[in-house]
């Protein structure tokens, strides 16, 4: 049976599924976590001197365990160890902290490196046997003899119980001090110092859950106002809050919502209208909202409609019966911006990954996949063809795979350098150099 070829249904355990990929602030690492719970953390190699054409890779730093599965036994709720989130904070020290969280609790990580070990100790030998204090006659003084770099990833702080439904967002605040936590129906605010207590900022819950008309999304802290934050929901729309006004964000400040045309209404409206992801440009000045088809692009000062729509794959508006059936259309694409804010990007169905330009509007989509990422080779723009007679390289919406599908992706906080996630495999690609 050696015809058959192997990696056409790669049979993947589902432990090693990519939940979530993040750059820290300086691009030098990036990590991502996955269903079973791990996270593994990628180091950009220094370019070397004599081969200055390989620019630097990324290359596995650390790996460890963040989370274990649980089961809730008042509830009789198992709680799964995938990661949804990781997020870095800035870098204070010579260590670095990430948070990362799953359904239910959040944890803070440190990251530290050893590459010295304390030799000549007065109570033990040097195998580790104890040494007879009677036969103890001098004092030694212990001395740092290097050893092979060892990278620690240490839990410093765990943040549980404060969430009831599941946690979707985690996002760091400008102050470094605190963050906000969201799940379906509240937005926590917490002290990274302190585990035991939170602030209730948002509830949306109705005291008769039958009244429930809609679920918080995603929550972001704007980049440089630490009294500012942004939530999505799954109407579609966003609201914009200042802790400033009233402990309690329940009244927003700004609310953003573009009017539906009311000809282009159907049955899937409301699904498709659903935000799957919210960001602040790095500028602080918009805000970028992903939805099933589209990336919309608001001004923080225009609350009516978006200053830019993108739509990401507008052929799949004639199929959208078929992804309600296989439960794609309530797939939760992300999306991101370049360090400068003038391009976007996020991900689609068969591999796909879509980019836009906003100065040009030029867009392009791209594949991540074996073929495409041989060392130094270069991506060949894809087309998709809606029908008619399909052209040469075009491939037709119906072949599309929809189990391959990019929900996460990341962009280098400076750099040409993007990550993306594609089921169990992490694609790291990077603009070409002359």
């Amino acid at each position: 049976s050696n015809s058959v070829r192997s990696d056409s249904h790669q049979f993947v355990f589902s432990a090693d599924i990519i939940s979530t990929v993040e750059f820290n602030y300086s691009g030098e690492l990036l990590a991502t976590g996955d269903k079973g719970g791990r996270v593994v953390i990628f180091q950009h190699e220094q370019e070397s001197k004599n081969r200055p054409h390989l620019r630097g890779e990324y290359n596995v730093y650390s790996t460890f365990q963040s989370h274990e599965p649980e089961f809730d036994y008042l509830k009789s709720l198992e709680i799964e160890e995938k990661i949804n989130k990781i997020r870095w904070l800035p870098q204070q020290n010579a260590a670095h902290f990430l948070l990362s969280t799953n359904d239910k609790t959040i944890k803070l990580w440190k990251i530290s490196e050893r590459d010295k070990r304390a030799e000549g100790y007065n109570l033990k030998d040097e195998d580790g046997r104890l040494r007879d204090p009677f036969r103890i006659t001098s004092l030694r003084v212990p001395v740092l003899m290097p050893m092979d770099l060892m990278v620690e990833a240490s839990p410093r702080r765990i943040f549980a119980n404060a969430h009831t439904y599941h946690i979707n967002s985690i996002s760091v605040n400008s102050d470094h001090e605190t963050y906000l936590s969201a799940d379906d129906l509240r937005i926590n605010l917490w002290h990274l110092e302190i585990t035991d207590r939170s602030f209730n900022i948002v509830d949306i819950k109705p005291a008769n859950m039958e009244e429930l008309t809609e679920v918080i999304t995603a929550a972001e802290c704007h980049p440089h106002q630490c009294n500012v934050f942004v939530y999505s929901s799954s109407k579609g729309t966003i609201r914009l809050c200042d802790m400033r006004a009233a402990a309690l964000c329940d009244r927003h400040s700004k609310f953003f919502e573009e009017p539906e045309d009311p000809s282009s209404r159907s049955f899937f409206s409301e699904i498709i209208s659903s935000i799957s992801d919210v960001k602040f440009s790095h500028s602080g000045r918009y805000m970028m909202t992903r939805d099933y088809l589209s990336v919309k692009v608001w001004d923080l000062n225009m609350e009516n409609r978006p200053v830019e729509t993108y739509q990401v794959h507008e052929y799949l508006r004639s199929k959208l019966c078929s992804l309600y059936e296989n439960d794609c259309i309530f797939d939760k694409f992300e999306c991101c911006w370049n360090g400068s804010d003038s391009a976007i990007m996020t991900g689609s169905y068969n591999n796909f990954f879509r980019m836009f330009d906003r100065n040009t509007r030029r867009d392009i989509t791209l594949e991540a996949s074996r073929e495409s990422s041989k060392p130094r080779a270069t991506l060949k723009p894809r087309k998709v063809s809606t029908g008619g007679k399909r052209k040469k390289d075009e491939i037709s919406v119906d072949s599309l795979d929809f189990n391959k599908k990019i929900l996460h992706t990341a962009w280098h906080p400076k750099d040409n350098v993007i990550a993306v996630a594609a089921t169990n495999n992490l694609y790291i690609f990077q603009d070409k150099i002359n």
